[in-house]
């Protein structure tokens, strides 16, 4: 995204003069006298140039065009006010208690609080204390799918992470919550033993959708393990219920996992539903940069990390009261149970990102879900070395996927280009596939992430002896396969894969692919699209169908 935006700066340097002029900053070299260089640019834009220092000059032109070719000129930048002071909310808790806000410049988009309008932002979880006066007047409804009230908490986890969201920001008390604008769906799973079971979980997230949730944070999950099946928890319902969720327009977030109950630590693998299609995988940094051993890593699935220690929230009142009757911040993480005194887990990374989507989806509420996360991703703060995270690499990195939240830096992206929605999602299995139209054919452009999104599937009627021609463009320097799968296909991905309704694939490396195939029986076959080495973007996908050879093409758009 940052290579796209510099070439599209770069156009613009480049393009024809327009009638408007605009400001630009021109570097020096070392040595280069401001004086010389500024005739030369005055000569050739009959302009009059500014001395901002030794090191570089102003100028208002209509075009940049060859003043970087200027000897002594070392770079040319067009001047945008882009930089803006940011609000600090009066809440007292947040200088000595909320680190993270500052960490992932929570409110440094915005010189004041900005007037958006609310976004509804699904807490499943364990409840909350409904009366709290940091959540009393965020809530918009609630829902419980256990034996017990959703507006008491007992275990304290769901106020936690609702605080961290929503806790009402310039009220004067206790903490500020990041997603000013949210109100919250809250839909209580978690039994009186800890335990969430998948019904439940499906059932809630059925429910926050019908009633509007943009935002789902998950601050939980199960074991995954691909080498071992007895102990991977993948259940078909939650993923059934996630797709249900991303096709109906809302993002969904969850936290990669701890490695608590793991074989080892740090575990590298994100558990489930974290490890799911279109679902932001968040995982945690310590305050110094570094990713804690209890923090899941993976290659694939993890997709962003947010500050997990030393983490300040709400409690319930009732909680804190029981377990310390003299602490003076009572309602607050200080005065709650040990586990919750440190904050620390990918369960409170997660929330972090979730109040970061709805600040974006606020800001613009046409974003569709797969944009908000290319917002989020693209504009994370990549974790290295320098920042305090020793193993972490350039790029994508198992520890923090693309790096550290930063929502100043999203909320910007805003007035860039923003990348491509993909209108078929979620079509990642036979059972959700896109219904593929068109007597003779059609064209399909959508958008393929081996991080996010590696599977699409089309669903296409072909009668006994027609013949099909499928051709994919896939994204650039991504290697994409080709698949064609036969009536009576329910899965193309999985444990659960029968290879046997395989009718056709394609064989060429690299982005190019096409299938021939004609069909031996009448019905409904499945066309896969697969990219199967790390690269995203959009891709092309054009088939034929006929009795008689069918000629194809694919271009990129």
């Amino acid at each position: 995204m940052k290579r796209l935006a510099l070439a599209v700066f770069l156009l613009a340097l480049a393009a024809p003069a327009s009638a408007s002029a605009a400001r630009f900053a021109v570097g020096l070299q070392d040595g280069a006298s401001p004086r010389l260089v500024a005739r030369q640019i005055e000569a050739r834009t009959g302009r009059h140039v500014s001395e901002i220092g030794p090191f570089a000059l102003t100028v208002n032109a209509v075009s940049a065009r060859g003043l970087d070719s200027i000897r002594g000129v070392t770079w040319v930048e067009r001047l945008r006010d882009s930089r803006r002071l940011s609000f600090t909310p009066n809440d007292p808790l947040v200088v000595n208690h909320q680190w993270y806000l500052n960490r992932i410049h929570a409110f440094d988009a915005w010189a004041q609080v900005p007037s958006l309008p609310s976004v509804r932002v699904a807490v499943i979880d364990s409840g909350i204390d409904a009366s709290h006066p940091e959540l009393q007047n965020q809530i918009a409804v609630g829902a419980s799918f256990v034996a017990s009230s959703w507006q008491s908490d007992t275990n304290g986890h769901g106020t936690f992470v609702a605080g961290e969201i929503a806790a009402a920001l310039d009220n004067g008390q206790g903490i500020a919550g990041i997603a000013f604008p949210a109100q919250l769906l809250v839909a209580k799973v978690v039994h009186n033993d800890g335990t969430i079971s998948p019904d439940a979980e499906a059932k809630a997230i059925r429910w926050a959708v019908d009633h509007g949730a943009k935002v789902i944070n998950l601050s939980f999950g199960g074991m995954r393990d691909p080498d071992d099946r007895t102990r991977d928890t993948y259940s078909p319902l939650e993923a059934a219920a996630i797709q249900y969720a991303v096709s109906n327009g809302a993002l969904v977030v969850a936290a990669v996992g701890n490695g608590d109950g793991a074989p080892s630590e740090p575990w590298g693998y994100a558990g489930y539903p974290a490890a799911l299609p279109h679902v932001v995988g968040v995982s945690a940094v310590a305050r110094d940069g570094s990713v804690p051993s209890f923090s899941n890593r993976d290659v694939v699935y993890n997709d962003l990390a947010a500050p997990g220690e030393d983490i300040f929230s709400t409690l319930p009142r009732a909680l804190t009261l029981d377990t310390r009757p003299g602490c003076v911040l009572q309602g607050y993480s200080d005065c709650g149970p040990i586990e919750f005194r440190r904050g620390e887990g990918t369960s409170f990374s997660a929330p972090q990102v979730s109040a970061a989507a709805a600040l974006l989806l606020a800001s613009d509420p046409q974003l569709q879900p797969d944009q908000v996360a290319a917002l989020l991703t693209g504009a994370a703060n990549d974790a290295a070395p320098a920042s305090g995270c020793d193993r972490c690499s350039s790029g994508h990195d198992p520890l923090t996927g693309w790096g550290v939240l930063d929502v100043e830096g999203a909320i910007q992206s805003l007035d860039g280009t923003l990348p491509a929605a993909d209108h078929f999602e979620a079509n990642d299995e036979a059972s959700t596939a896109a219904r593929i139209w068109g007597r003779r054919g059609q064209q399909i452009h959508a958008t393929i992430d081996y991080w996010d999104d590696q599977v699409d599937v089309y669903k296409i009627k072909l009668r006994r002896g027609q013949r099909l021609v499928a051709r994919l463009r896939g994204p650039r320097g991504t290697d994409t396969n080709l698949f064609l799968w036969k009536p009576g296909t329910r899965r193309v991905a999985g444990f659960a894969v029968d290879r046997r309704l395989l009718a056709a694939q394609s064989k060429s490396p690299g982005s190019l692919e096409r299938i021939r195939v004609r069909a031996q029986q009448s019905g409904w076959y499945f066309l896969e699209v697969k990219a199967a080495n790390p690269g995203a973007g959009r891709y092309s996908l054009r088939f034929r169908k006929g009795p008689r050879r069918a000629a194809l093409r694919a271009v990129l758009p």
